[in-house]
């Protein structure tokens, strides 16, 4: 691609050429193993007014297969990071300086990073195999994780369960660990067979629904339901909070919530974001899943581009993975919080993602952060709430302690 007088991004390759280019890259990529990204760079730009802002948001629709936003364009004074591929960067850093937008460079090299990270996996998994252990310390496949949730159960078959709640896209189970296990109406633990029947409605407990890696490249917050998994249950009985809460309520986990894309994130390419579906008349793939739920469809923060990293899908909840998980909060009837456990941005996020408007118990929202409540804080995505689903609850109502008096 060219770069116009100027510094300014052209119009480089035709859509043709794109989808040829894109095919060629994932046939490539298929015969040659994992995608290589030696090169590419990770900027962090810091736009100081709204005309910045919007020119970084026009660089992001003139590029949408080439600059991955790792950090959108959002606010005035939020940082925005991009990742931006070898054969990009002349152009990129061109575009940048002739509208005067300063960056700094956050990461040099993605794939240097990226062959530590392979390295480390391939330790842990010789380690592994010669202590016949599972280590809490290292990220895992899809394989290993499947297999690892059927052991947690069989280890665990007192206090937790495992769920299918639907199939992917390229058909794989999407899984739910349920804690505690369901009580029959004497009080007592059901079977191991009666567990498979798990039945839904307005008798159910109240519970709390969590989910990690929505996004398939965020492999940090699959490691940290794996770990949660395993503190719920290792804590059970010895800390009162949560002894407490299982006591009540029942905590449903869903560790790998983008199944094909997590596959394809160790198959080809570690940086898949979205899920895997096809669409016909259309070259690019997958859906971003986060962008795919019912409240606020369309809205900041999402794409029509089926090419772009936040392409929001042709309809609300056409996705499977984001079907299985309304259809299943839907018929329970009874969830009272919904956490979505992501990584890199560092930000504690409430409903609603796609609006800056308050909601009407914003204050105790965000209590849980331990700061005072400032006004409408920023976000740019929209997560599965309580409102996707039409079920009344909130995070802070549920799961905070009280205040004193």
């Amino acid at each position: 691609m060219q770069g116009t007088h100027g510094g300014g991004v052209g119009p480089g390759l035709s859509p043709v050429d794109r989808r040829t280019l894109l095919v060629c890259s994932f046939i490539l990529a298929a015969a040659l193993g994992q995608m290589n990204f030696t090169g590419d760079q990770v900027l962090r730009v810091l736009a100081k007014n709204e005309k910045e802002l919007s020119l970084l948001k026009e660089l992001e629709g003139l590029k949408p297969q080439k600059v991955d936003f790792w950090r959108g364009p959002a606010r005035p004074s939020l940082p925005v990071d991009m990742r931006v591929p070898f054969s990009e960067l002349t152009d990129v850093k061109a575009y940048l300086g002739s509208h005067g937008l300063a960056y700094s460079i956050m990461i040099k090299d993605v794939q240097v990073l990226l062959d530590e990270e392979r390295e480390a996996m391939a330790k842990s998994r010789r380690l592994e195999r010669s202590t016949n252990s599972f280590s809490y310390s290292s990220y895992h496949t899809l394989e290993e994780i499947y297999s690892w949730i059927d052991n947690f159960v069989t280890e665990h078959s007192d206090i937790v369960s495992k769920i299918r709640i639907g199939h992917s896209f390229e058909n794989r189970s999407i899984l739910v660990l349920k804690a505690p296990r369901s009580m029959d109406h004497t009080g007592h633990w059901t079977s191991s067979s009666q567990r498979r029947q798990f039945s839904t409605g307005g008798s159910q407990r109240g519970a709390i629904w969590i989910d990690t890696g929505i996004h398939s490249r965020e492999w940090i917050t699959h490691a940290t339901g794996i770990w949660t998994a395993k503190k719920i249950v290792s804590e059970y009985g010895k800390d009162r909070s949560l002894t407490n809460i299982l006591n009540a309520m029942d905590i449903f986990m869903e560790i790998v919530t983008n199944p094909d894309g997590f596959a394809f994130t160790h198959s080809m390419n570690r940086l898949w974001r979205k899920n895997k579906s096809t669409r016909p008349g259309s070259f690019c793939i997958g859906v971003d899943l986060n962008r795919n739920w019912k409240s606020g469809f369309g809205g900041n923060g999402s794409n029509n581009n089926p090419c772009s990293e936040t392409y929001r899908g042709p309809s609300p909840q056409s996705e499977p993975e984001v079907a299985a998980i309304v259809d299943f909060i839907t018929a329970h009837g009874n969830i009272k919080a919904l956490i979505s456990i992501h990584s890199y941005s560092q930000m504690l996020m409430y409903p609603y993602g796609h609006s800056l408007e308050p909601v009407s118990n914003q204050k105790e929202l965000m209590w849980p952060a331990g700061s005072p409540w400032t006004g409408p804080m920023t976000t740019v995505s929209s997560t599965p709430s309580a409102s996707n689903s039409g079920i009344l609850g909130t995070m802070a109502s549920c799961c905070r302690p009280r205040r004193s008096s």
